[in-house]
């Protein structure tokens, strides 16, 4: 009698941009995670494909994190895979960079 219904009444809904947003973050940390993982493994030889999903994964970061911020500023949305997609994409982005950095200067 005395229960707590489960009703939210709001016409808030969560942003297909930021959904992708965090679905190519996930996508793009996995790549590089991956293809550090393999390169290891290789006893630190790279292939050339493994530099090629890494180029694949700065465009998918790039996409990204453009689509982060187009679904931050939509109106009357919640922000959770935004936000979410946002910080997955600028680490894969970050990881690139540093990937780069420590090829040029030999860390």
């Amino acid at each position: 009698m005395f229960h707590k219904s489960n009703f939210m009444f709001t016409n808030k809904d969560y942003s297909n941009k930021g959904i992708m947003s965090t679905i190519l973050g996930m996508i793009s940390i996995g790549s590089i995670c991956l293809a550090v993982y393999l390169t290891y493994q290789n006893h630190g030889q790279a292939e050339f494909r493994y530099g090629s999903a890494a180029l694949l994964t700065l465009l998918f970061a790039g996409v990204g994190m453009g689509l982060g911020v187009a679904s931050r500023m939509e109106k009357d949305k919640f922000y959770l895979f935004t936000y979410l997609g946002i910080t997955f994409n600028f680490v894969a982005l970050a990881a690139i960079s540093f990937i780069l950095y420590a090829g040029a200067y030999g860390l």
